[in-house]
């Protein structure tokens, strides 16, 4: 493994740092829940529109469809660089990181004409349609049904959990196409207009405020057989690039220099014992962190090393976000505890560096599961890398409509 930046990477990195410094946006940053005003959406649209023209957006997707044609180290140095910059929120990374690529994949070519180009350039958003109320984690438990009708597919049900569905404009949807088979091989994948009649999307009112997850409800949702993405049955192996695609875009960040910012309150706040920074309990949980945070950071070094020679990284991102995840959680409680009763202040005005311990205690229950739950990851780990023994399936054989529910 290489920490350094070979001569290509380190002039490539000065070129992406220079174009930032001269074209990122002057914002305060992306909010929690900003996306819902008009305004943060029309910067965020700016500037992917902006990083698009310059070949700084999907920069390893061909030129042809919007992207850069480059190479994926590039893009990994490239959004190492961009998140030193308070850019706009974010709302195309769900389509940009897991809907459209399995587009690209699995899709036919009316669909990658008509679809990637608009979506690279921030002119359209998706949302990926896959958890239900009684499915939990298991993606393939799907209950929404799509039935054929001529040259049509009639769809009922419900998701939950969709991320950014009220702001979307496409949505990549999974659904059981046949309930006689074991669940796996009963599932097909579609697109669907998110503005169709038929689609009513219900915004979920979180505990930090903002609604970034809805309820999609599908009544009688009337789909063309060309809006299918890959072969009737196949949704499952279609399904799985997109669950690649989400632990790729999920784990693949880090947040390690989080306890810097912990380290910063400590410094800068007193307690009934005196200065948080000289609590040796405290001082002792830093020191963890920090352990785990440089784990984290070197764990992305090795991905840039395989990406950097070629070759395809392995499991590094479910392991980033099994730890990022938990790291998160335990640094904003303890930020919260040390903050004592100001901890319930989240105003970003009145609160210890602008409430983002606040925020980040909100979000990381959320993150624990998003994108596989701390126990699948782990069992992926279990299986894929330390080649345990699969978890027992009593229903892998077992048709879907025969599957006991509970009742």
């Amino acid at each position: 493994m290489d920490f350094n930046d070979t001569s290509e990477e380190a002039a490539y990195r000065k070129e992406v740092r220079a174009w930032l410094k001269a074209n990122a946006p002057r914002t305060k940053g992306a909010r929690d829940g900003g996306l819902e005003d008009p305004v943060s959406m029309d910067d965020s649209r700016a500037w992917q529109r902006k990083k698009a023209e310059a070949g700084y957006a999907c920069i390893t997707w061909p030129k042809a469809w919007g992207g850069g044609g480059g190479a994926a180290w590039q893009s990994v140095i490239f959004g190492q660089e961009e998140a030193a910059f308070q850019t706009p929120a974010n709302p195309f990374a769900i389509g940009l990181g897991m809907c459209v690529p399995t587009v690209m994949t699995v899709g036919n070519e009316a669909d990658k004409q008509r679809f990637v180009r608009p979506a690279v350039l921030g002119e359209e958003i998706w949302c990926q349609l896959f958890s239900e109320p009684s499915g939990g984690s298991d993606a393939a438990a799907a209950r929404t049904r799509a039935v054929k009708d001529g040259d049509d597919w009639v769809i009922n049900g419900q998701k939950v959990w969709t991320s950014g569905a009220h702001f979307s404009d496409f949505g990549l949807l999974l659904a059981r196409t046949d309930p006689d088979v074991p669940k796996h091989k009963g599932l097909t994948m579609f697109w669907i207009d998110m503005k169709a009649s038929g689609v009513e999307v219900r915004p979920i009112h979180q505990m930090s405020g903002a609604s970034n997850f809805n309820e999609v409800y599908f009544t009688d949702l009337r789909v063309k057989d060309s809006q299918r993405v890959g072969a009737v049955g196949e949704g499952w192996r279609v399904a799985l690039v997109t669950l690649m695609n989400e632990r790729l875009s999920v784990g693949g960040g880090g947040g390690g220099s989080n306890y810097r910012r912990l380290l910063a309150l400590a410094g800068d706040i007193q307690t009934l014992t005196g200065l948080g920074v000289k609590d040796a309990a405290l001082r002792e949980k830093i020191a963890e962190w920090y352990v785990q945070a440089e784990g984290l950071k070197y764990t992305t070094f090795r991905t840039m090393t395989a990406l950097s020679r070629g070759q395809t990284p392995g499991p590094e991102s479910s392991i980033g976000k099994v730890v990022s995840a938990t790291l998160m959680q335990d640094m904003a409680n303890t930020a919260l505890e040390l903050e004592d009763q100001f901890g319930i202040i989240s105003d970003p005005a009145n609160a210890p560096l602008a409430g983002g311990f606040q925020t980040a205690l909100m979000n990381a229950p959320g993150l624990r599961i998003a994108g596989g739950t701390d126990e699948i990851l782990r069992n992926i780990i279990a299986e894929r890398v330390l080649g345990l023994p699969q978890d027992v399936r009593l229903d892998k054989d077992v048709a879907f409509k025969d599957i006991p529910t509970g009742r």
